[in-house]
């Protein structure tokens, strides 16, 4: 389930168009802080930063394999902020046929009519 402070982070982490094309990177595959600071023109330590943002909010995960620590996408709390939106859009959807069955039937009113009162 997510709390508020879940889907504080996470939006607070997409806020950032850095860390919208790591996430974008990343899914493609893992990749290294070397491999996804390249594109950038930022220091090493500039995208850890970024990625310390996306862990946190639990976007993306670390691993190791042997030296290398790559990066991982964590589709789970994606998911999860896309399901909070996803409420908002069916909400919104509702109200915009109820607008269009309305406007129809406005449409199909013969003129000086007031269709609105019954």
């Amino acid at each position: 389930m997510n709390t508020p402070e879940q889907l504080d982070a996470t939006f607070a982490a997409l806020a950032d168009p850095t860390r919208r094309a790591l996430l974008a990177r990343l899914a493609q595959g893992p990749a290294t802080v070397l491999e996804l600071a390249r594109p950038f023109a930022m220091s090493q330590p500039a995208v850890s930063k970024h990625l310390k943002v996306l862990e946190r909010a639990g976007l993306i995960s670390r691993g190791r394999e042997a030296q290398r620590r790559p990066c991982r996408l964590e589709p789970q709390a994606l998911a999860q902020a896309a399901g909070w939106l996803e409420d908002f859009r069916r909400l919104w959807e509702g109200n915009f046929q109820r607008l269009d069955a309305l406007l129809d039937e406005l449409q199909q009113a013969p003129p000086g009519s007031d269709s609105t009162t019954a």
